[in-house]
C-alpha cells in the first residue's frame, strides 16, 4: 500500500472514531461540556446538508449513520485507486 494510500485509510478510521464519539458523548455529556463542543465542531460541518436532505424519523437523528457509510465508502474508493 502506498504512503498516501496509508494515510488516507489512517484519517479515515480516525474520523470514523469521532464521529463515533460524537454520537456517544452526545448521550451522556451536557451540550456545553467542552469535550462535545470540540467533536461536534468537528463532525456538525459534516452532519449538516445530510441533515437537510433526510426527513425527519420520528426523533431519530441517521445522520451520523449516513456519515458513518459516506466516510467508508469515500475511503475505500480512494485507497482503491491508489493501491
Amino acid at each position: 500500500m502506498t504512503s498516501l494510500a496509508s494515510a488516507i485509510s489512517i484519517i479515515m478510521k480516525a474520523f470514523t472514531y469521532i464521529i463515533l464519539a460524537d454520537v456517544l458523548v452526545g448521550y451522556f455529556l451536557d451540550a456545553f461540556h467542552p469535550i462535545r463542543q470540540f467533536l461536534d465542531s468537528i463532525v456538525q460541518p459534516f452532519l449538516a446538508p445530510i441533515r437537510k436532505l433526510l426527513p425527519p424519523m420520528g426523533g431519530l437523528d441517521l445522520s451520523p449513520l449516513v456519515l458513518f457509510f459516506l466516510v467508508q465508502l469515500v475511503g475505500g474508493v480512494l485507497v482503491g485507486i491508489l493501491v
